[in-house]
């Protein structure tokens, strides 16, 4: 993973291309290869691996690859990778990193103006000396918790408690404003539920091993959906005219709120419901709940009962096939 190729990412500017792939899905390739880029800036991520990194399709991806060369932002080496020879190794064209910097030289040694044997070598002129203070310092015990934090402020900013992990928020408010222009960013951050989510997705992607800024563009829609959740819960049960909210006795699917609950924990499960109905980034949990919204419509839910049927449940109305 090469720093300077991931910085250099976040900061391209994309021309604008009559026709061409949107600007956040571009960034979103090119930081998956800078991501694998090494000190050379080369690197040859084979076009599934972009697929998994990004959740884009291989039609969409290819097409990406190509607009980033034409744009200038990476160049085809001509050289291939991998057991069949066949994964194309592409340069980042434009990456400035630190062996590019230029190091500060000393002027060169006068030992004409110097006399080894003088006594003054290395003393300090007594002016300077005389710059003393009795003031104590104080001394910090071994075990404190203090220990290398005395010169910085009592109360850190968010941003610097989250510096030396995946989750930057400015990048996030970033990605928050991409994704829901409508959306206020600090909203989903300072929400009371914001760190249980934050547990949760950070546990749902540990064995995934994505780059730090794959994990936020992930986990702007993990909040965009956990908000969607919250709201249906906070829905009060009784409206104004003084009716529950609850599927009565007589409703077509004849479910009570726990039936509900129970099937949408199946259908979350039900690999076709989780691929075609299922988001990036959303857990089980959050797929069921939007499942149970629906099941609790009677309009929806004979859209429903082909799933219902296969994870086991009997359709025990007058009428039903």
């Amino acid at each position: 993973m090469s720093l300077d190729a991931t910085n250099w990412a976040w900061r391209v500017q994309f021309k604008e291309r009559k026709g061409g792939s949107l600007k956040p899905l571009k960034r979103l390739v090119l930081l998956s290869l800078a991501d694998r880029a090494g000190e050379d800036h080369t690197c040859y991520p084979s076009v599934k691996r972009l697929e998994e990194d990004t959740n884009l399709d291989r039609k969409t991806v290819m097409k990406i690859i190509a607009e980033l060369i034409e744009d200038g932002l990476i160049q085809d080496t001509g050289e291939r990778k991998g057991q069949t020879k066949q994964v194309k190794v592409y340069r980042l064209l434009g990456v400035s990193g630190r062996e590019n910097k230029t190091v500060p030289t000393m002027p060169p040694f006068d030992q004409g103006n110097t006399d080894l044997n003088s006594t003054n070598g290395g003393t300090v002129p007594t002016t300077e000396q005389s710059h003393c203070s009795h003031e104590r310092v104080p001394t910090i015990p071994l075990n404190s918790t203090n220990s290398g934090t005395r010169n910085l402020p009592k109360n850190l900013s968010e941003e610097s408690k989250n510096k030396k992990t995946w989750l930057c928020l400015k990048k996030l408010r970033e990605e928050l404003a991409q994704a829901e222009p409508d959306q206020d960013p600090d909203e989903l951050i300072q929400a009371s539920w914001f760190e249980r989510e934050r547990n949760a997705f950070e546990r749902f992607n540990e064995a995934k091993n994505l780059c730090n800024d794959l994990m936020i563009y992930h986990f702007a829609d993990w909040l965009l959906n956990a908000k969607t959740k919250y709201q249906t819960r906070e829905q009060p049960h009784f409206p104004k005219t003084g009716a529950q909210v609850r599927i009565p006795p007589s409703a077509p699917n004849g479910l009570s709120d726990k039936q509900i609950n129970t099937f949408a924990q199946k259908l979350s499960h039900h690999p076709e419901v989780a691929s075609t109905f299922g988001t990036p980034g959303e857990s089980y949990e959050q797929l069921a709940a939007r499942i149970a919204i629906k099941l609790s419509d009677p309009e929806q839910f004979a859209y429903w009962l082909p799933y219902l049927k296969q994870v086991g449940f009997q359709d025990s109305r007058k009428g039903a096939a």
